[in-house]
């Protein structure tokens, strides 16, 4: 018995091998039909006997290609047409949009093998490709994904690339960036004034960069200055001309072979080097490596990432050493993504630039990933990672717009069961980042066919995304507490809509008393939040200057702790001068905003055990305090709860007068650092039981910055397990603000439709 079935299938399944695998299937069980790209995904008619029909149907999921990722699967019958062929139909263009795009994928083993195979025609071309690799989200400029909708559109293939790609038999089959060293991109050397040099370009590259010079060099999403990461003198000029005083630089090792020399990892950071996502990894340092110091001065730990572009495994086999590998950009602007754009940027950083013709679409920087308990922590989610969407068991009421917040930031469009985060776009100081962050809005409602009923917003009337979105018109506005963001971020991340006990510790967030909140207990859910706890709030004399210069925030504590009579301590001598001024300032309210912030808690801490008294870039006092803590203490500090009538407070200058009674004492940093680590985890657990007591809630959602510290989200992870809690962190999308826009689009559709109902 015949029968034929038309099958849709949803997911990431457009440029990923998904129909090659289709075909080859097809025509493996005798079956007629066809398949096809449209606006939805994936369209399939198979005609044929009724046991091979079903068992196509069955395996349509189990043998999909590594890089697809199907979300459904949909089927009905057809009438019978008489098909015994079965082809690949062309494209199909629909009015409504449901496609899923692929992020870029990491060069595959079988490219790799034809890269350094001396009679393989691609032999040492540095833009091949196939369907299992290279570049997706950052060439394609609509959908369905087809060459004519990528920047591969203004390269024709020769015949020999003609005739892979129409064969079902190749790995190229329909790969749409196919490319050969006759038809495809050229890899170029450029001087500094953008004058090509003649001879090998990855071979002069490398000979450049022997010699301590900086190259830049055009990855998948951008620019990136490469230097060696053994030669102290190359990388500290890199420093010098980039402007970047203290800030680590990302590695890029060869292969696992230098990584070993390198860093510490285990089976789980492993898989993340080795992935096809690629990140940057976070891994401690060892002690006999071989890094330059001025690489990532200061700090215990290395970011290392593997080669994911054949011009990458080029380069880095021409050299067999670690490179620095960091974002093409002076300071905190954008990744250069444009050629003649990263000329004009990058001259007077870059001594010669190894780039090609492919252009980039939309700028993409490197992801950073750590692993805790063997499972990936995204602290950077980016390259390798975006687009794919999170996927939620709700449906979103009405299409979204999440602005983002004002660092770290994303931008999140979301409809349906879906919410598309956006590539790491960054801190919206500048113009360029500012514009950075349009083009990603405009190109994310393009892509994904969303155009928003709702625009969600940061609460603060400063953060340059808020001020953008209370712009738009012809929308439903709303705003997100900062905090209430972290917690429904956590609460989308792992598909759950609360209520739940949520610990939202960071730096700032603008508070709804107008205070700045940063280590807030809520008892919240997607649709609303009550603050019910916190650390006490205390003075930053300056504001951004107390960030800057975490001393001052010491000064404070200590007069917290103490009175106006604290014992004497190094950090007073350090800052005499100052020291009686920023106090008065502090306690007249003088710009000295007040703020429960869980890590101005940390910075103060920091100076008071001499780790750090004025910082170069965001939270390096506190990772520096972390790196000093030893984890093997395990003792704790006494702290204080005090009722309110909201809930309660935590009085964290008891913690900061045991850390001085500690240095009195003359206990080493290292052990007086563990101990507060410990404490601020033992302050955690109380809050939460106080609050389980009142509420019954046993559930805690832990977000915000802070918890990007590995020690003490272990720590506080230990002790509400240990006490019956089931604890909620993040693992697709970071804890720090890079998560905030997710929450923000998934309280935004709950609170229209509560207010709807």
């Amino acid at each position: 018995m015949r029968t034929r079935l038309r099958i849709r299938v949803e997911g990431v399944v457009q440029g990923v091998g998904f129909r090659p695998c289709v075909y080859a299937l097809a025509t493996r069980l005798s079956l007629g039909g066809c398949v096809s790209n449209d606006s939805q995904g994936v369209r399939i008619e198979a005609e044929g006997e009724w046991d091979n029909v079903g068992r196509f149907l069955a395996a349509l999921e189990r043998e999909a290609p590594p890089l697809a990722v199907i979300e459904r699967i949909a089927s009905h019958t057809m009438p019978l047409q008489g098909d015994t062929r079965f082809i690949i139909a062309p494209s199909q263009r629909g009015l409504e949009r449901n496609v899923f795009v692929s992020p870029d994928v990491a060069t595959c083993a079988d490219c790799l093998r034809e890269l350094f195979k001396p009679a393989d025609r691609r032999y040492r071309y540095a833009l091949t490709n196939c369907t299992n690799c290279g570049p997706r989200f950052t060439i394609i400029c609509d959908v369905p994904y087809d060459r004519a909708t990528t920047t591969m559109a203004a390269f024709p293939m020769c015949q020999d690339c003609a005739r892979e790609y129409h064969d079902p038999t190749d790995r190229r089959f329909h790969a749409q960036p196919v490319a050969c060293p006759g038809c495809g991109p050229r890899l170029t050397l450029l001087d500094a004034w953008g004058r090509p040099v003649a001879d090998d370009p990855i071979m002069q590259a490398a000979r450049l960069i022997r010699a301590g010079h900086v190259v830049a060099v055009k990855g998948l999403g951008g620019y990136h200055l490469a230097v060696d990461a053994t030669n102290e003198t190359a990388v500290m000029t890199l420093r010098t001309r980039k402007y970047r005083e203290e800030k680590p630089f990302a590695l890029m090792a060869p292969g696992l072979h230098v990584v070993r020399n390198l860093v510490e990892f285990g089976p789980g950071e492993e898989r993340l080097l080795t992935s096809p996502r690629r990140p940057i990894v976070l891994l401690r340092r060892l002690a006999r490596a071989q890094i330059a110091s001025a690489t990532a001065p200061g700090n215990q730990c290395l970011g290392i990432m593997l080669p994911y572009t054949p011009v990458h495994h080029l380069l880095t086999r021409a050299l067999d050493i670690p490179i620095v590998l960091t974002s093409g950009n002076v300071s905190d602007e954008p990744i250069a993504y444009q050629d003649d754009e990263a000329l004009e940027r990058l001259r007077g950083i870059a001594d010669a630039f190894l780039t090609h013709n492919r252009p980039i679409h939309i700028r993409t920087d490197d992801s950073v990933v750590r692993s805790f308990r063997g499972t990936p922590m995204p602290l950077r989610r980016s390259r390798g990672y975006t687009p794919q969407p999170i996927i939620v068991p709700w449906e979103f009421s009405q299409p979204v717009l999440a602005c983002g917040a004002e660092l770290k930031n994303t931008i999140c469009v979301a409809r349906g069961r879906y919410a598309f985060l956006s590539h790491h776009i960054g801190d919206l100081e500048n113009f360029a980042a500012f514009r950075s962050f349009t083009e990603a809005i405009a190109h994310f409602q393009r892509l994904f066919d969303v155009r928003p009923k709702i625009v969600a917003y940061d609460l603060h009337p400063e953060y340059l995304s808020t001020k953008w979105a209370l712009d738009q018109e012809g929308v439903e506005l709303c705003g997100v507490q900062h905090h209430h963001a972290h917690v429904a971020s956590c609460l989308a991340d792992n598909a759950e809509a609360g209520p739940v006990i949520g610990v939202a510790f960071d730096g700032l967030g603008y508070g709804t008393d107008g205070t700045m909140w940063g280590g807030e207990f809520l008892v919240a859910d997607l649709a609303g939040f009550e603050r019910v706890g916190h650390l006490a709030t205390v003075a930053m004399p300056g504001g951004m200057a107390a960030i800057k210069e975490p001393w001052r925030m010491a000064a404070v504590y200590l007069e917290e702790a103490f009175g106006h009579h604290p014992p004497a301590l190094q950090v007073m001598q350090r800052h005499a001068a100052q020291w009686q001024s920023v106090l008065k300032m502090a306690r007249a309210g003088v710009l000295a905003p007040l703020t429960s912030s869980a890590g101005r808690l940390f910075d103060a801490v920091a100076a008071l055990l001499g780790v750090r008294d004025s910082i170069t870039y965001e939270g390096q006092a506190a990772i520096e305090l972390e790196q000093l803590a030893d984890p093997a203490e395990t003792d704790t500090f006494n702290v204080s709860f005090q009722s309110t009538a909201h809930g309660f407070e935590i009085r964290a200058a008891d913690l900061v007068r045991a850390v001085v009674d500690n240095l009195l004492r003359q206990v080493q940093p290292s052990a007086i650092a563990g101990r507060f680590h410990n404490s601020v985890a033992e302050a955690i657990l109380h809050g939460c039981l106080t609050i389980r007591e009142h509420t019954g809630l046993h559930t805690v959602a832990l977000s915000g910055g802070v918890f990007q510290n590995m020690l003490l989200l272990e720590r506080t992870i230990e002790r509400l397990e240990a006490r019956g809690f089931r604890v909620l962190r993040h693992r697709q999308v970071p804890p720090n603000d890079g998560g905030i826009s997710l929450g923000q689009a998934v309280v935004a559709s709950r609170k229209a439709r509560v207010s709807r109902a």
